[in-house]
Order: C-alpha cells, then sequence, then structure tokens
C-alpha cells in the first residue's frame, strides 16, 4: 500500500494491477475530483489562459488569482486571503518570515510540514519548542517563558491522523493574552467543518469554511492555513490573515515569490468547487456525515479504539500490540479495502494501525462492505480493544 501505480478509478474504486479495491486511502472529502460539473468547467479556463501562468506570483498573476482570494475572503470571514500551490510551501516560506529570530512554539501533534517549517525557521535564527498536544498549561508555561519576540504558536486544526478538533477559542485567548499568533493549519477541516446554524444539517456545520468560523472564533491574532488537495481535490492553498501580513509575506516570502504559480485546471478546479459548494455542499457534507458515523458506530460499538472522538472523516483504527501491521494490511487488500497505513515512527507505536478517509463519493455499500472486514478483524483480535476511558463526541 505505498508507491502504488493506480491503472485506473472507477467511482471510489481503484484498479491496482488486476486487483480492484475500494479507495479509503484519498482525501476528496466532498467527491469534487468526480464532479461533472467542475470537471467541465476546466476547459473554458485553459482555452482562455492556457494551461499554466508563465509568470512568477512576484511578476503577475492571472486574473483568476484575485478572484478567489476575493471569493475566499468572504467564505472565511477573514480580511484577506494569500493563495499558494501547496501547504507545504506555505509552511517553508511564511512560518520563517513570520517569526524572524523570534519564539515559535509547536503544538507535538502538528503534521510534519510545520515541523519542517519550524526547523527551517529555527536554521535562521528563531527559538523553537514544542508543547504536548492540548496541554495547555505547558503551552502557558511556555508562552510566559518566551522572551525572544514575536512568538508564534503552531497547531493543526482538524488533525490529519486522530481526526480531532482542537478547542480553538482555549488557544486563541492564551495566545491573545499573551500577545502571540495562533497560526493553525487546518488542510483537513477546509471544506468539511465550517459556520454552526440552528438549521445546519449535520454537526459539520456549514458552509466548510474551517475551524475558525466552526469554532465561533474571530481572527484576531489567528492566521489560519488551509488547502484545498483535500475536500476541493486540487492543487492550491490559502492563508487567511490580515491585509498589512499578506503584504509582507509578499515581499519577504521566497515561497510567494519565486516558485511556480498553480496550473490553470487547478484554479479554475477551485473556481468551480466555490460555486458547487455554494448550491450542494452542505447536502455533500450531510452524506459524508452519515457515512462516517455509519462506521464509527458499528467500530466502537464492537468495542474497538479509534482516535476520532468528533465524528470527522478520518478515522485511524489502531491494531493490537500482538499482530502485524503488513498482516493486517495484506488481509484488508484481499477483502479489496484500500487504506493509509500508519506504521511506527509515523505515529507513536500504541497507536500503530491504518487510516480510513471517507468521502461523499462513497456508498453506503461501500461502509457495510469495509464494516464486514473490520467485524472479522475485530473478531480475530486483530484490533486493538477501546480504552475505557475513552472520550465520546460531545
Amino acid at each position: 500500500m505505498y508507491d502504488a501505480v493506480i491503472e485506473e478509478i472507477d467511482g471510489r474504486r481503484i484498479r491496482i494491477g488486476q486487483d480492484w479495491l475500494v479507495d479509503w486511502a484519498s482525501c476528496n472529502y466532498l467527491g469534487f475530483d468526480l464532479d461533472e460539473e467542475i470537471i467541465e468547467a476546466v476547459e473554458p479556463q485553459l482555452r482562455r489562459w492556457g494551461t499554466h501562468p508563465s509568470w512568477s506570483r512576484m511578476l503577475g498573476s492571472p486574473r483568476l488569482y484575485p478572484q478567489l482570494e476575493e471569493r475566499l475572503t468572504e467564505l472565511l470571514g477573514a480580511e484577506d486571503v494569500l493563495l499558494l500551490p501547496t501547504i507545504s510551501q506555505i509552511h517553508l516560506g511564511v512560518i520563517p518570515a513570520l517569526i524572524g529570530k523570534g519564539t515559535v512554539i509547536m503544538e507535538s501533534r502538528a503534521h510534519r510540514t510545520i515541523y519542517d517549517g519550524c526547523v527551517f525557521a529555527r536554521g535562521q535564527g528563531a527559538t523553537m519548542r514544542r508543547f504536548r498536544s492540548g496541554d495547555l498549561g505547558e503551552l502557558e508555561t511556555m508562552l510566559q517563558e518566551a522572551t525572544a519576540r514575536p512568538v508564534m504558536v503552531c497547531m493543526d486544526g482538524v488533525n490529519s491522523m486522530t481526526g480531532d478538533i482542537p478547542d480553538l477559542k482555549k488557544y486563541a485567548a492564551l495566545c491573545r493574552q499573551y500577545d502571540a499568533t495562533l497560526y493553525v493549519d487546518d488542510a483537513h477541516g477546509t471544506g468539511v467543518i465550517g459556520e454552526r446554524s440552528p438549521i445546519e444539517s449535520s454537526p459539520y456545520g456549514m458552509r466548510g469554511n474551517a475551524i475558525v468560523k466552526h469554532s465561533g472564533e474571530s481572527y484576531d491574532n489567528v492566521i489560519l492555513v488551509g488547502g484545498f488537495s483535500k475536500a476541493y481535490s486540487s492543487l492550491l492553498a490559502f492563508l487567511a490573515l490580515p491585509t498589512a501580513v499578506k503584504n509582507k509575506l509578499k515581499v519577504d516570502a521566497p515561497t510567494y515569490l519565486y516558485s511556480g504559480p498553480s496550473p490553470v485546471a487547478s484554479l479554475a478546479t477551485v473556481m468551480a468547487g466555490l460555486d458547487v459548494n455554494e448550491k450542494r455542499g452542505d447536502d455533500l457534507r450531510t452524506h459524508l456525515y452519515r457515512l462516517t458515523s455509519k462506521l464509527l458506530s458499528h467500530v466502537r460499538g464492537m468495542g474497538v479504539h479509534t482516535l476520532n472522538v468528533h465524528d470527522t472523516p478520518v478515522v485511524e483504527i489502531p491494531i493490537s500490540p500482538e499482530h502485524d501491521l503488513i498482516e493486517v494490511s495484506e488481509r484488508l487488500w484481499r477483502a479489496g479495502q484500500y487504506v493509509t497505513l500508519a506504521p511506527y515512527p509515523g505515529v507513536p507505536r500504541d497507536e500503530i494501525g491504518f487510516r480510513v478517509q471517507l468521502t461523499a463519493a462513497h456508498t453506503e455499500q461501500h461502509v457495510d462492505d469495509l464494516n464486514s472486514v473490520l467485524t472479522e478483524l475485530a473478531r480475530d483480535g486483530a484490533l486493538r480493544p477501546a480504552i475505557p476511558q475513552q472520550r465520546r463526541p460531545a
């Protein structure tokens, strides 16, 4: 299940060699990669702009860029938005540019690309520290001790492995108390969770406008990073930030100044995706929540451990220590299920297992078939039993 060559796809099924498997490894949460309305919107933009903008962003941008930034500013409820091709480029270029020789404090479970950006900043003179995920007391101690200014706290929104949603209000309040910037990577929440409403059709909220709106928070002292390679199935990423900071990054962030821009097809995909999100996004999220709830109810009902407690479509299932991950993965493959493996040292030893990512392009039958396989694995003792004190969704 590494470095596989996908020969063809059929909906959310893939063929590798001669084997057809249900794909639980892609992050196309809204199923936009297969949406006909979005696919048909790409060619007219290609005819207008060609296949790829030939300028660096420093020199010029096709009109699609400012149009997207304006639309995203409204959707996210932010002061401004800056687009770059990938979240990895954002972290590597933006974290060092913002922190300078100040202090960067990183959550222990933050994504590896955040870590890389923080290490790069440290190499340029910043002080780097790490706090245990969820330990606000330890974070406050580090904020009190930080003498090198400015100070920035870097963390995940919806966690890429556990699927958990942090209490953003507490983190934001703590950062404001100590005049620090909270830098949040919500790659897996963008497009999935959004603003709460009395008429919402699922606990994911509405509009898919990410964790800041989902938490009912403001952008004061907060920079939100998100991407479109997950829910929107496109090569594009963004920062929601103050206009003054955006203008600073246009001068100071090398990944803005010198990197190549996103292909026109990617820009067109996001533009069309925003249209579909307005028209059908909440229905897709309701379907996604229903599928996710079905899977998680089955897993929890069997007494099997999962790190997911907030019912997001990122479901990691650890295996029991008596079983081998390769053996379990081969059983899943033979049963036609393609998942993301989570081996050590990528995860702690007690979390070795596999990750299932549900999408709106999956069906009830897909989940039923996966549940049947999980039942067999649980019966044979291959899955780790639930921890007694494991939290349940609020």
